[in-house]
């Protein structure tokens, strides 16, 4: 199954952020089993080593899974960062932001792009440069109001909702019209990573996958 495919029937992309890399792989492990299939490294601009740790755990990830997930770049702000995270085997991009230049080299390395908007303008933009998805961020303060808005004069442009999501609003933003959800932390439970509680990191997923279902 693709990477656009996957994203389209699960409609839920787990955002890791600063997890731990002796923690990455059984993280994961637990989200799968609880029916995460797209996972989203992201980009850590605050570390010296942020290039070099972003290809460490896409590589893990891609190690330990392999075929069962699609793994991505998150925050993603160059084109130079697009081509690092291709290299690692990432097989989806994602940015906070539309920049035209990102999208097209993403394209060009055959791989889903997924910029970051928060206006119509920057919306139909990240579009027409060719981004398979545009991520609407942050949700939390856009709302669904602001989503299902957008589903008459943009209705053809499949947007993601990151920021704000959890297990008990999440249906809110597919009813609303968001083809799927980013979630970081509120599934990503760096409290449940702490105390390697795989079993409720386990459960917490299906609660979002049941949600999205």
């Amino acid at each position: 199954m693709t990477t656009k495919q996957r994203i389209m029937d699960t409609k839920l992309i787990a955002i890791f952020r600063k997890v731990p890399e002796d923690k990455l792989v059984p993280t994961a492990e637990a989200l799968v089993r609880g029916g995460v299939r797209v996972m989203e490294v992201t980009f850590d601009h605050g570390r010296e080593d942020c290039l070099g740790a972003l290809v460490r755990q896409v590589r893990m990830l891609k190690d330990a899974l392999g075929d069962a997930v699609s793994v991505g770049a998150g925050t993603v702000l160059s084109e130079h960062e697009v081509e690092i995270a291709a290299g690692a085997g990432a097989e989806l991009i994602v940015s906070p932001n539309a920049d035209a230049n990102v999208i097209r080299r993403t394209k060009e390395l055959g791989l889903v792009s997924c910029p970051g908007a928060m206006t119509p303008t920057e919306i139909v933009s990240a579009h027409q440069a060719g981004a398979d998805f545009v991520k609407l961020f942050p949700a939390e303060q856009l709302g669904t109001a602001f989503i299902k808005a957008m589903q008459g004069p943009l209705g053809h442009i499949p947007l993601l909702a990151v920021g704000g999501a959890d297990a008990d609003n999440a249906a809110d933003f597919i009813k609303a019209g968001a083809r799927g959800i980013g979630v970081g932390g509120k599934l990503v439970d760096q409290k449940l990573i702490a105390a390697a509680d795989w079993a409720a990191l386990e459960a917490l997923a299906r609660r979002f996958a049941q949600a999205l279902r």
